[in-house]
């Protein structure tokens, strides 16, 4: 079983969640509710219960949940924020690869993110908030990414990506220092999240760092040579579109 807490300052939020846990994901024992900053803290503090995850609320009547992270000092449970935040706060949650479920909650969502909790793992949850925060709190001046892969997670500075490469359901990435590793997520998540910055999906499989372009080479569609010496196609339909970002590239430089 995996033990749960729920922290939201609605009580209606909170039966409502552990209806759709007990109908949906009947794994999930909740263990302790809080409907407070304050209560928050001392459940979550409390030795005998231990949780795995921690359903929590963004918005509380006496605060913001992230006061109530920073108030403890230990923080070995998976967090899954179930909140009405949308938008750039979204972004931010993928950014860091902490999970969420949006309100009203739907099932599957639900679902998903309670199978990725993997009790007993180190999650990094420390690193991975504070990536959190500085994506809420600067959304377009984000640094780095969060990427859960099989042998744990890592954090990347977002100038040191070369390329993504689409693997089936997964999402090879290349870096500036030759290391490659193997994400979790596929590449249409990158691309939602990055395509603002200087990253572009030049072809279904292939998503490139164009700081990184060495050359463009003009022909049927053309393709780019990285620095790395991996030569990409560029499909014809998103030729245009590159083009025009390389311009403006140009323009900011």
């Amino acid at each position: 079983m995996i033990r749960a807490v729920i922290v939201d300052d609605e009580l209606y939020g909170r039966e409502n969640l552990k209806t759709l846990l007990s109908k949906y994901c009947p794994e999930v024992d909740v263990i302790a509710e809080a409907a407070s900053v304050e209560e928050g803290v001392r459940v979550l503090r409390d030795p005998e219960l231990q949780p795995d995850v921690a359903f929590l609320d963004i918005n509380l009547q006496d605060g913001l949940v992230f006061q109530l992270l920073n108030e403890l000092e230990e923080r070995p449970f998976e967090i899954i924020f179930v909140t009405a935040y949308e938008q750039f706060a979204v972004k931010a949650f993928k950014y860091s690869a902490i999970d969420y479920v949006l309100k009203p909650i739907e099932p599957d969502a639900l679902r998903k993110a309670v199978s990725q909790i993997r009790p007993g793992r180190l999650n990094r949850i420390a690193q991975r908030l504070e990536v959190l925060q500085s994506a809420m709190a600067q959304p377009q001046k984000v640094e780095k990414l969060t990427v859960s892969a099989a042998d744990g997670i890592y954090f990347l500075n977002l100038k040191d990506i070369v390329r993504f490469e689409a693997d089936d359901n997964y999402t090879q990435i290349f870096m500036h220092n030759g290391d490659r590793l193997m994400a979790s997520k596929n590449i249409k998540i990158y691309e939602e999240l990055l395509s603002h910055l200087h990253f572009f999906r030049v072809h279904k499989r292939h998503m490139i760092n164009m700081n990184f372009i060495r050359k463009f080479v003009k022909g049927d569609g053309g393709f780019v040579v990285m620095e790395d010496g991996k030569e990409i196609d560029v499909s014809r339909r998103r030729r245009a579109e590159f083009l025009e970002k390389i311009g403006k590239m140009q323009e900011e430089l």
